[in-house]
């Protein structure tokens, strides 16, 4: 029982010097600094008012993520000012980086007049395959005059890469990306036939963004997650520079730029506080 009460002290101890002594957490009547040369790039997906799901959130919800996060002195940043910062750019202390997966309307529809009313920057990672015909998925997604649209009204939103039709899998359930397709004939795709399916579709995908954007496209974020070493080389071969996982942690300069983590705030169980509890737990971890 000593012991217990023993270590259970040490807990707390490391614990409290975690909050008040670690580097970079000030308390100086102002907002708190919890981390400098640091991004919490968020992840979220769709915005749904009706129906929930393991990637849906409320638009209550995604508002209030954001005003906590910017009442507790969190500072929004554009995929511009990320780059920079990979490239050795300065940035604000406890910089955020909001970026949504799969191109759904509900970033248009529910996301973006909530980015807007607060002056939030953000990323959407489109799936580009149905960018002509938006309606024909079971999730309606969004369109060319949609991303004009929000573009033209706020230059702080962005779109890139989630491929163009390789967000699916194969027979065998292997991610297109990473797996090679089976042939007709028997067999599977060849080297060069694999190669030259990734390169193109990525290709394909940078050059039907290139029209919509209002920066450069070179950014990705993986369907499903799944990459290799091999993906990641045709990716770059493609003209992509930098490449968004679903890899847990705060993003620093030493990332591989191919690799770059983020943090899920887009599931329903992530409340108002919840996700500035996230993030700190990605700061600081206190051992056993």
């Amino acid at each position: 029982m000593a012991m217990l009460r023993r270590y259970g002290l040490l807990w707390l101890i490391s614990i409290l010097s975690v909050l008040f002594l670690a580097p970079g957490f000030v308390h100086s009547g102002g907002p708190s600094v919890y981390y400098t040369d640091k991004v919490a790039v968020l992840a979220y997906h769709h915005i749904d008012d009706d129906q929930r799901g393991d990637v849906t959130i409320t638009s209550k919800r995604f508002r209030e993520q954001l005003r906590d996060l910017r009442n507790r002195g969190y500072h929004f940043i554009t995929l511009r000012e990320f780059r920079s910062f990979m490239k050795g750019g300065s940035i604000p202390p406890n910089s955020v980086l909001v970026t949504f997966d799969d191109g759904y309307e509900s970033f248009y529809t529910k996301a973006f007049p909530i980015l807007k009313e607060m002056r939030v920057p953000a990323v959407n990672f489109v799936i580009t395959e149905d960018l002509d015909h938006p309606d024909r998925t079971l999730i309606p997604t969004l369109s060319r005059e949609q991303i004009r649209r929000m573009i033209s009204e706020m230059k702080e939103i962005e779109v890139e890469c989630h491929s163009d039709s390789l967000h699916g899998r194969t027979p065998d359930g292997g991610p297109l990306l990473t797996t090679k397709l089976p042939l007709a004939e028997g067999g599977f795709e060849s080297d060069e036939q694999f190669e030259r399916r990734i390169v193109s579709d990525t290709r394909r995908s940078l050059d039907k963004l290139s029209t919509l954007n209002d920066g450069p496209i070179d950014a990705y974020a993986y369907p499903f997650g799944a990459y290799n070493l091999r993906s990641i080389e045709l990716l770059r071969q493609a003209g992509i520079q930098y490449a968004f996982t679903t890899q847990s942690g705060m993003a620093e300069r030493g990332n591989d730029p191919f690799q770059i983590p983020r943090i899920n705030a887009g599931s329903p169980y992530v409340r108002m506080n919840s996700l500035n509890n996230m993030i700190i737990h990605k700061l600081y971890r206190v051992s056993p």
